[in-house]
């Protein structure tokens, strides 16, 4: 036999082969449609999950941070150099604890001056003080005489010159213009002086300021100038004023923790806390200490603060705390099974089953479903729901369900709006727990 023929023959073979893939494939494909054609409705079974609510009691646990109970830089009132510093980082300082000395010449200048200025105004006082008694005594004696000759010239007319009488007069009132005079003068140096002691006082009080104190008991937590630094007044711009030290108070720490919105309104003063520091792994107990009762725009979350004392100093500020609360809920979410969910790009929604009518049965029997499966019928509704917390397994839904409802667990392509579908029998009595890893 040739080659070609053979070539022939196994071309035959082939398409022959090609032929009857191709009848039974056909064959097939009707059977399957013929098949589905004569399937009843409800053939897809679905596990289902009845919609219950979530514990009244529930607890929250927050990642929260400590922070010194106070904390502050601490500026120099008046610009100098450092002439002395005394503390350092992790130095422990108790409340007025000297932390350095300035040395500031100009003002020691200005506070002689000032010194100067009240010797000077005491001593235009004491002037000013004899002042008054000299003009008092030279008008006591003038008056003296006027006085005199003014009764001589009542007792006996003529025996005393008119003149004289009137020059004694004219003395006399001279001397009460010195004497008032004198007397101005006097309360002018007073002024001078008060205004003298009120520089004094001044310059003395930014010399004090020449030793910088601590305002509390704390540890010193960065150390920002050296000796001979130049350091500016607190007073000036942030820019140019640079602190000396940082001191922070950690015999007492806040835990600042971020509440979300949704329990906001349940915290209280004096509730009890559970707190697991990591870093140390230790538990400890604390109330709630203060919260400032508004939310943050951004986070939507209020700060809340548990004071704990730390006179052992084992917490650190920066330390970071699980902190456990537990609140009743007066409006507890539903519970149903994190596979439940469906999310689409037009929302959230749930497979909900809702039970058919009479007439609906009626119609569903009369294409096949015996009478044990019928009460296992249900049909198909995709709710639109708002989900809350996600607890792995079951997740909160805060809207969109009632108690009781039915919903497909892992609802499969098949499950469509509107489609019938049969409880399967191992999960028609199935309710979601009300514990989750959470409680």
């Amino acid at each position: 036999m040739s080659k070609n023929s053979k070539l022939v023959i196994a071309a035959l073979v082939l398409v022959g082969l090609v032929a009857l893939w191709a009848g039974w494939r056909h064959g097939k494909t009707e059977a399957d449609e013929s098949d589905t054609a004569a399937a009843g409705p409800a053939e897809v079974t679905a596990a289902v999950a009845r919609a219950q609510r979530g514990a009244i009691a529930q607890s929250l646990t927050i990642a929260g941070a400590f922070k010194p109970f106070q904390e502050i830089d601490v500026h120099a009132k008046v610009a100098g150099y450092i002439k002395t510093i005394y503390v350092d980082v992790g130095t422990h300082v108790k409340d007025g604890q000297t932390l350095a000395i300035l040395e500031v010449p100009e003002l020691t200048a200005e506070l002689a001056g000032a010194d100067a200025a009240v010797r000077r105004s005491q001593q235009e006082i004491r002037r000013a003080q004899g002042d008054v008694e000299r003009a008092k005594s030279g008008h006591s004696a003038v008056h003296a005489m006027y006085k005199r000759l003014e009764g001589a010239s009542r007792e006996k007319a003529g025996l005393v010159a008119q003149q004289e009488i009137d020059n004694a007069q004219a003395k006399d009132l001279e001397g009460e213009a010195q004497i008032s005079s004198a007397e101005a003068s006097l309360s002018a140096a007073q002024q001078a002086l008060e205004v003298a002691e009120a520089n004094q006082k001044q310059y003395a009080a930014l010399t004090n300021y020449m030793r910088i104190t601590a305002p509390f008991t704390g540890v010193v937590t960065a150390r920002y100038a050296d000796t001979g630094a130049l350091i500016a007044a607190g007073t000036s711009s942030s820019t140019q004023s640079l602190p000396v030290v940082r001191l922070a108070q950690v015999s007492k720490l806040r835990l600042v923790l971020p509440i979300p919105e949704s329990l906001a309104a349940q915290i209280h003063l004096g509730d009890p806390v559970k707190v697991h520091v990591q870093a140390s792994n230790q538990d400890i107990v604390g109330k709630v200490s203060r919260f400032a009762q508004s939310l943050d725009l951004q986070t939507r979350t209020m700060e809340t603060e548990i004071d704990f004392e730390n006179t052992a100093e084992k917490l650190l500020p920066g330390m970071y705390a699980m902190v456990s609360f537990t609140t009743d809920r007066i409006d507890p979410p539903f519970l149903v099974p994190d596979a439940a969910l469906v999310v689409r790009s037009n929302g959230t929604v749930l497979a909900v089953l809702q039970p058919l009518s009479s007439a609906e049965q009626a119609k569903v029997q009369a294409q096949g479903i015996d009478a044990k499966t019928l009460p296992r019928v249900r049909r198909v509704h995709f709710q639109t729901v708002d989900p809350g917390r996600d607890y792995g397994i079951e997740l909160e839904i805060s809207s969109g369900l009632k108690v009781g409802q039915e919903v497909v667990v892992s609802p499969s392509v098949a499950v469509q709006e509107g489609a019938l579908v049969q409880i399967a029998a191992s999960s028609s009595d199935q309710k979601t727990s009300n514990s989750n890893p959470m409680r």
